[in-house]
């Protein structure tokens, strides 16, 4: 299918072709590993997916399981203890665990809303030189990581009359810091401690040479295509939390395919990338809690159907998510690990026999891998 456009003139122009919810629904699990798991490496999937969100501890492990073979969470948590990932807040203002590459990239291009952010607070912060405060947070975390009460603390020794919530919130957004381990490690626990990226990662990496801003933007580009893509310009928008990103994919037009999807709207995407046959069979996959293929795209649709839409979420507590035929199709919970963990799947409505039975097998899957166990899967209410 294609839509015409006009020029300028009035006259027809040539077609673009539309990409239907099937279309884009396969195109995007094609980009996020998850038609088939891939033969790639844990540090290799992070960088290809530009982060994991990793606002809870265990959901970067459940997303790289859902999405390469034969994944085991010490690889992840080896990365972690190595920093050769971190955790850091970063796109939307959430934290995601990143490469330690895509840590000089990514949060240096976000740093444009966390300065927004801290101009919401200015009025806690009446009297406080932001530079100065800065430098303060930076020497503190530097001479040893501190929990953000410690940082707090510290800053209102320097600022009594300022409030202590806008202190945090500057410190947290003026610096790039880094939750050093063993918080994020699988099968440890640990305070959040913070410490700045060039602490933890190194001095001369984080200083290194770095393309200029627009080639930094561009190449982001790219790469949000190659991993979420096709998609418009407020669909990264959206995943970045950042505005006025049109120009950059202007400059980047004569590079892309651009197609639209059955709105109307205008996505972009790179040449190579794949867009599997709408009819490619797609998996059932479990997902955790804040997965970013959920949380990518001004137009979800793509994954999550307008008639449940919200069904992710019961008040402020967000649900693990079962994707059916690329789509969302139910939440899950896990309970207990070890000898007997119990995978509870609720079903937003009728499956075949057929497709419980694929779901079942999945389930399997999730609970030898993650749980340590063989377990068992019943469909049921997960808050029963």
């Amino acid at each position: 299918m294609a839509s015409r456009t006009k020029n300028p003139t009035g006259e027809s122009a040539t077609t673009t072709p539309v990409l239907g919810t099937r279309a884009l629904n396969r195109a995007t699990l094609a980009r996020q590993l998850l038609l088939s798991r891939a033969e790639m490496s844990a540090r290799d999937a992070v960088a290809h997916l530009l982060g994991l969100q990793a606002q809870n501890v265990k959901p970067p492990y459940f997303q790289l399981h859902a999405r390469l073979a034969g994944f085991r969470p010490e690889e992840l948590a080896g990365l972690m203890e190595s920093r050769q990932v971190v955790r850091m807040v970063t796109m939307r203002s959430t934290i995601h665990t990143h490469t330690a590459d895509d840590a000089l990239t990514l949060r240096p291009l976000v740093q444009p809303a966390r300065d927004r952010e801290v101009a919401y607070f200015r009025k806690g912060l009446a009297g406080v030189d932001l530079d100065l405060l800065r430098a303060r947070a930076q020497d503190f975390v530097e001479a040893g990581p501190h929990t953000m009460a410690e940082i707090r603390e510290e800053l209102l020794t320097h600022w009594p009359a300022a409030d202590p919530q806008s202190l945090s919130v500057a410190a947290r957004c003026l610096l790039p810091l880094v939750q050093v381990t063993p918080r994020g490690v699988w099968g440890r626990s640990g305070q959040v401690r913070l410490t700045t990226a060039e602490q933890w990662i190194g001095e001369s990496q984080w200083i290194g040479e770095s393309p200029g801003p627009a080639q930094q933007i561009d190449d982001v580009v790219l790469r949000y295509l190659g991993a979420f893509g096709p998609a418009s310009v407020k669909d990264m928008q959206t995943w970045a939390g950042l505005t006025r990103l049109r120009e950059a994919f202007e400059r980047l037009r004569p590079r892309l395919l651009t197609f639209r999807d059955e709105n109307g709207t205008e996505l972009f995407d790179l040449p190579d990338a794949p867009r599997p046959d709408p009819d490619t069979p797609a998996p059932p996959r479990f997902l955790p809690e804040f997965d970013n293929l959920l949380l990518s795209h001004a137009d979800r649709s793509r994954v999550v159907a307008p008639e449940i839409k919200g069904r992710t979420w019961t008040g402020n507590q967000a649900h693990c998510t079962l994707l059916v035929d690329g789509f969302l199709a139910g939440l899950w919970r896990l309970d207990g690990t070890g000898a007997d963990p119990v995978l509870t799947v609720e079903l937003f409505g009728t499956q075949s026999r057929a497709r419980k039975e694929e779901i079942e097998a999945e389930g399997r899957t999730l609970l030898t891998g993650m749980a340590g166990g063989p377990g068992s899967v019943r469909f049921g209410s997960i808050h029963g």
